[in-house]
């Protein structure tokens, strides 16, 4: 009898812890943690572009030849004039960057681009100095770039979503320049020439990468970049020979010289790693 009574005693404080404990709050499961994937800057792009372009140096410089050069003394024919361009500029570019450390790091690559320069300018003045000329004089300069295109090298920091970078390289252009010196007697001094020139670019700028699925993304791409890009550029400079046809060497040297600055924004699709 006492036994049962033992046994019915344990069977029921077991029976109360079980209850117990089933009252108790379960322990919750540990949170899943999910990696926020860092963004890289490696990777090629391509893009569009499009700003305001001006010249630098612009002002031609006048010799004459032989006994010409006492017009240019007398400012017959001017001695220097300037000749200011400015517009707008449109185009494209494509490249490659590749990042050293994802996130925050050194980034280095390559870009290459293209685009219309709207800078055509052309001046015409006439003088009349009877003291020295007593016919009126018509002078007409001319000088247009309608194509620049580079290759550069890109050298940079990234924050993140943020790249600070340098930019330096080559670079070439179409140019075009002529010059016309006409008097009232039937005499016309003129020179033109057309063609490629190079030299070289350098500049700098700030890109910022929006979300991925930002909507300005219409091609899938990784990433989508908004860039503002300071870039200045310079051909050289080149002497045209503004003659007659009077003879060989009778005329005037016209130097011109083509460089100047775009400051520019840009839109790039990036594909590649995330």
């Amino acid at each position: 009898m006492r036994n049962s009574l033992i046994l019915a005693g344990l069977a029921a404080a077991l029976l109360s812890g079980t209850a117990l404990a089933a009252d108790l709050p379960r322990r919750a499961e540990p949170p899943v943690f999910t990696p926020i994937p860092v963004f890289a800057w490696t990777g090629a792009y391509l893009g569009i572009n499009a700003g305001y372009a001006y010249t630098e140096g612009d002002t031609l410089r006048t010799t004459g030849i032989g006994a010409l050069q006492a017009n240019v003394v007398n400012d017959l024919r001017r001695p220097a004039v300037g000749l200011p361009q400015d517009g707008f500029s449109v185009g494209g570019q494509g490249g490659y960057n590749f990042q050293l450390t994802p996130g925050t790091g050194l980034v280095v690559g390559v870009e290459a681009d293209a685009q219309y320069m709207d800078l055509q300018r052309s001046r015409a003045e006439t003088i009349f100095r009877p003291a020295f000329n007593p016919n009126v004089l018509t002078n007409v300069y001319r000088a247009d770039l309608d194509f620049l295109g580079t290759l550069r090298g890109r050298i940079g920091y990234a924050f993140d979503r943020v790249l600070v970078y340098g930019t330096g390289g080559f670079a070439y252009g179409t140019v075009s320049q002529s010059v016309t010196f006409q008097t009232g007697a039937p005499v016309t001094y003129a020179g033109a020439r057309s063609g490629v020139e190079t030299g070289y670019a350098y500049g700098g700028g700030i890109e910022y990468a929006l979300p991925t699925d930002s909507f300005l993304n219409v091609f899938n791409s990784s990433a989508v970049t908004l860039k503002g890009e300071y870039l200045r550029y310079d051909l050289g400079s080149r002497t045209l020979f503004v003659g007659t046809t009077g003879g060989p060497g009778v005329g005037y040297n016209v130097t011109y010289r083509t460089e100047g600055a775009i400051a520019r924004a840009g839109l790039n699709f990036k594909f590649g790693s995330y």
